[in-house]
């Protein structure tokens, strides 16, 4: 039987199908290539060019491939566009879930593992490691479709013979510890990729939102975590379904933060290099703290995360943007369509 991954051509998919097949598991992926590559997408997996949202292409994955299991990444990611075009967001994200949702159940699939984010909180009450039942409201359509994917697998899982597993992530960042993927984003917005791309000079500078927090240093804290670490809870939490697991949502963080400026740092020193640093107002919405408590993905799940370590972060990432940039490509495009042209 195969898993299916949606989304699996873009950054944290594409590293999920890696993982997948280093496990031994048979992997189909459905990507419409918006923000992914076909060329991140592991050889061994079979991959489908279209949308999770159209039946067709879902009716054509599921006649042709024997798939136990979902892993759904799909959706857009980016907030700021989110407030932006909030309808596209609830139609890409929300929308989009209710039609695999609506496919999955026909074809009695009943495993499914959805990417759920930090965002569903919104700001937290206090600065303390948020836990699975603080308040859910979040800011910005971006958080609000994520809950309402949420809502709708709740309500699913109750009408039928279906479980699944809600991963609530925290910041994800670095590349997989074999080079063999990474964030590949054309102007991307995380800070860590901004911050490496600063370092190797494909940047000119890096803005910092906001002083003046109630943080150390004034300036907001996250807790990142390692994207490899982040697909172990999906294999975790694959097996924990197949064991007959219930319904779960659980946060993914590694339980400390990181001010913007000790990341700034922490690429510094280990580019060895200076970053122009822009400082800017407080943006809307922004937390001044937002750290997991991910005790429940490491009882329940068996979830140990291997790589919670700020330097090893900062280090995959920065060699993944020197992949990027090898050989002396003038710019991203160049090189997205050279590595496609001598792709599988």
């Amino acid at each position: 039987m195969a898993i299916l991954v949606t989304g699996g051509a873009g950054y944290i998919g594409s590293h999920m199908v890696w993982s997948l097949l280093d496990a031994g598991e048979d992997v189909v992926v459905v990507d419409r290539l918006s923000t992914g590559f076909r060329w991140a997408v592991a050889p061994a997996a079979r991959f489908y060019l279209g949308d999770v949202g159209d039946e067709t292409v879902l009716k054509q994955i599921f006649a042709e491939n024997d798939i136990e299991a979902i892993i759904h990444f799909a959706g857009s990611v980016v907030v700021p566009d989110s407030v932006a075009d909030p309808l596209d967001y609830y139609a890409n994200n929300a929308g989009n879930t209710r039609v695999l949702l609506s496919a999955a159940i026909k074809a009695g699939i009943d495993k499914f593992i959805f990417s759920s984010t930090a965002a569903v909180y919104g700001t937290p009450d206090a600065p303390l490691p948020v836990t699975e039942t603080a308040p859910l409201r979040p800011e910005n359509p971006y958080g609000q479709s994520k809950l309402m994917s949420e809502i709708m697998l709740r309500d699913t899982a109750r009408a039928h013979d279906f479980r699944y597993v809600a991963l609530r992530y925290f910041n994800v960042a670095g590349a997989d510890l074999l080079g063999r993927t990474g964030q590949s984003t054309v102007r991307s917005t995380h800070l860590m990729k901004v911050a490496c791309e600063a370092a190797l000079g494909k940047r000119r500078a890096v803005e910092v939102f906001g002083t003046d927090y109630a943080t150390t240093d004034g300036t907001g804290v996250r807790d990142y975590i390692h994207v490899n670490d982040l697909v172990l809870a999906h294999l975790n939490s694959l097996e924990y379904l197949r064991r007959g697991g219930a319904t779960l949502t659980a946060n993914c963080g590694y339980g400390r933060g990181y001010s913007v400026l000790e990341v700034l740092r922490a690429v510094q020193k280990v580019a060895d290099t200076k970053i122009t640093i822009e400082y800017r107002p407080r943006r809307q919405g922004d937390a001044a703290f937002v750290v997991a408590d991910a005790a429940l993905a490491r009882s329940v799940l068996g979830w140990t995360p291997r790589h919670d370590d700020l330097k090893t972060i900062v280090a995959t990432t920065l060699d993944w943007e020197r992949h990027l940039f090898q050989d002396d490509a003038t710019d991203i495009d160049g090189l997205r369509r050279r590595l496609a042209a001598s792709s599988f």
